[in-house]
């Protein structure tokens, strides 16, 4: 198995001791992801490329190096390559046709070349003279520079030639922990997970941020939403989860502030929070999920009087964009049925909300509030990494088996990006796949006259909403962990 990885074109633009360094940056991003997959997989760097080979090619391996080189930022394309010692040009032409001539039976196609090194001929020679071996031999309908039906893609580096298979779009960007820390707002909708994938796809390393004031099931929620963004495009550096009561601070707001008022206190409130974490954590910076308009407290005026609150820079990654493109992006990076089961949790009576604020009221209405308040909610954080935010969660006792009982229904709650590399089959029992940010919405409409064991890689997320599902009242409930 041989891949060719072409880096993002702005690093490319970069001074060579920038690009030599977050070149560098992506090749360890690569080599820490794809370790647990295979210990014979190897990572080689040169100024041009990358290139990711491994003896192993069973087909499941193929699958999940395609899932992860598509989710790892700084990589622009990625393509399936066959590698050969270069000899001439006529040999660059009978491998062209042994490995095209089925393909373009009856098709159009183009040749595409790179060429580096000390040859005789240039990439329009290797272009006319594949490109003529091909239609003699081939028997190719005709060529198409435009639009061809197949585009036959190879490249000539030194003494190797690379012929170039299929090819897919990487995620762009520049390679994670090339750019500088930033904590995220996260709440569990839509906009705060967007916010957050397009920090780590700029290369910062994102840490999150959570105020609970939904109880256990919020926090459960953004939880499972935080993990699922830094697994899939984060997991090759350490990210810290943060998680900050805020009842008490919701409380004070409800007795104490105009309705109108609510949304912005509330807000700055967490912008002061966010500040003194990101103060003693060394971050430089916060994000948020904002976006100019979308809600009263997002108009510019209010946002102004929000980021006063904030002692470093406020990024907002989704300012200029439309709901419907950031919904688009949530459903490309697998967050948009998460955050379209998690309820709205405020806790607040927000009447006609204010679109403009006045400081003066700020100030009146901030002055009656407890000087400690912040203090005493940071004080209450908790801090743990964003791989054991799942772990840190299962407490109660669930039964966990390791063979299914005959008629028992095997739950996958897996992800739908994780049932790519191994769909589930268990012998003698049925398979019912329910994503657990669907199974505490849809359990009760399942025959309750039958057992049901829930099922994850890790046996950590079915644990979970088993724990869940027996809270609620359900006896009929358990764990399957093979």
């Amino acid at each position: 198995m041989h891949f060719v990885i072409k880096i993002f074109p702005e690093i490319v633009i970069k001074s060579p001791p920038v690009r030599r360094q977050q070149t560098k940056i992506l090749e360890g991003n690569i080599r820490r992801i794809m370790k647990p997959l295979s210990k014979g997989m190897k990572v080689v760097r040169d100024w041009e490329k990358l290139e990711l080979v491994c003896e192993n090619d069973s087909p499941e391996l193929r699958r999940a190096v395609i899932d992860r080189l598509g989710c790892i930022p700084g990589i622009s394309k990625f393509s399936e390559s066959e590698t050969y010692e270069f000899e001439s040009l006529d040999h660059i032409c009978a491998l062209a046709v042994e490995k095209y001539t089925e393909a373009l039976k009856g098709k159009s196609f183009g040749v595409r070349t790179k060429r580096s090194g000390e040859q005789d001929f240039n990439s329009m020679d290797v272009e006319r003279a594949v490109g003529g071996a091909l239609m003699v031999q081939a028997e190719a309908e005709s060529v198409n520079l435009k639009t061809p039906d197949v585009w036959v893609e190879l490249e000539v580096r030194q003494d190797r030639v690379f012929m170039l298979g299929e090819t897919w779009p990487g995620l762009g960007g520049f390679p994670l922990g090339s750019q500088d820390k930033v904590i995220s707002l996260i709440s569990g909708g839509f906009d705060s997970s967007v916010s957050s994938f397009l920090s780590m796809r700029r290369g910062m390393l994102t840490h999150f941020m959570f105020f609970n004031i939904g109880g256990r099931a919020h926090e459960i929620a953004v939880r499972e939403m935080a993990y699922h963004v830094w697994s899939r495009f984060g997991s090759s550096h350490t990210s810290r989860f943060v998680s900050i009561p805020f009842e008490q601070i919701v409380a004070e707001i409800s007795k104490k502030a105009p309705p109108s008022y609510s949304t912005v206190l509330l807000k700055r409130f967490m912008m002061r929070c966010a500040s003194k974490v990101a103060a003693d954590n060394q971050i430089d910076a916060i994000s948020t999920g904002e976006s100019v308009g979308q809600v009263s407290s997002q108009t510019l005026a209010n946002l102004r009087l929000i980021d006063e609150e904030a002692d470093c820079f406020v990024m907002r990654p989704l300012i200029n964009m439309d709901k419907g493109q950031i919904i688009d992006i949530a459903h490309s990076i697998g967050t948009a049925q998460m955050a379209e089961g998690n309820p709205e949790y405020c806790g607040l009576r927000s009447d006609r909300p204010t679109a403009r604020a006045r400081r003066h009221i700020i100030e009146e209405v901030e002055a009656l509030f407890d000087s400690n308040l912040v203090d005493e909610a940071v004080a209450q954080a908790r801090q743990m990494p964003v791989s054991k935010v799942i772990e840190d969660i299962a407490t109660l006792p669930v039964d966990i088996l390791s063979e299914a009982p005959a008629g028992a229904v095997i739950v996958d709650v897996r992800h739908p990006d994780e049932r790519l590399d191994r769909e589930l089959e268990v012998a003698g029992n049925q398979v019912l796949v329910l994503p657990f940010f669907e199974i505490q919405k849809t359990y009760a409409n399942q025959p309750q006259n039958k057992n049901y064991l829930l099922y994850c890689e890790r046996g950590i997320m079915s644990r979970l909403h088993a724990e869940l599902l027996l809270e609620a009242g359900y006896k009929n409930v358990g764990v399957y962990r093979p």
